[in-house]
């Protein structure tokens, strides 16, 4: 009787994780979506207001990782293996890295972003984290796990959809940009846009591994 009301008193705090890991990513895919009022802006002034929002939930994000990091360092429970843990919740901090880093890259290299291959990354970006945060949310209780699986067949389908449409857009650049400089800055800008999609994928694995073992 005395083990349970141990156990009892230990068990709630694990669930701050499952908090933490739906704030971020519920945070993510709001600057998926941002990203994408990003690339539909033509006005510069207009795109810098909506970054500066996408850099504000960059640094929200910092700080849900560094609390996961930190009750990872505190809690003798945990709702899954700690490497787990870490692993999603870097996994998930490169995202959100990388969506803000494409937004910056956008307005840094005054690229205009009506090109096709930079909104249908963008689209896909979206679509990813949407499955991300759906995936994440059922970590919870793990009821609904055909829900999870779908997600993760989902965004690996989204991921490989990115590598076509890079691959289209660096021989779409070579054959019809003429100016040297601006088939370096969007070529950088595709290469970014691409890892947000390959660290989705990194994040459904994790997610994966975590179902399989306790699911």
């Amino acid at each position: 009787m005395a083990s349970a009301s141990f156990l009892k008193f230990f068990l709630p705090k694990d669930k701050v994780f499952f908090q933490l890991f739906e704030g971020v990513a519920d945070t993510v895919m709001q600057m998926a979506s941002k990203l994408k009022e990003v690339v539909k802006e033509p006005d510069f002034e207009l795109r810098a207001v909506y970054i500066k929002e996408i850099e504000d939930m960059e640094h929200i994000n910092d700080d849900y990782t560094h609390r996961i990091f930190t009750e990872l360092g505190r809690n003798f429970i945990t709702p899954f293996d700690r490497e787990d843990i870490h692993s999603l919740a870097s996994a998930l901090d490169d995202v959100s890295d990388y969506i803000y880093g494409t937004a910056k890259k956008i307005n840094f290299y005054k690229v205009d972003p009506s090109d096709i291959g930079i909104q249908k990354m963008s689209e896909l970006i979206f679509s990813a984290c949407t499955e991300v945060q759906k995936a994440v949310l059922e970590l919870r209780d793990m009821k609904n796990l055909r829900k999870i699986t779908d997600s993760m067949v989902l965004i690996n389908s989204i991921e490989n959809q990115a590598d076509d449409v890079f691959d289209m857009s660096i021989e779409r650049l070579f054959e019809t940009e003429p100016d040297a400089k601006e088939v370096i800055k969007k070529r950088e800008i595709y290469q970014v846009m691409e890892i947000v999609t390959d660290k989705c994928e990194d994040a459904a694995n994790v997610i994966e591994s975590i179902i399989i073992k306790y699911a």
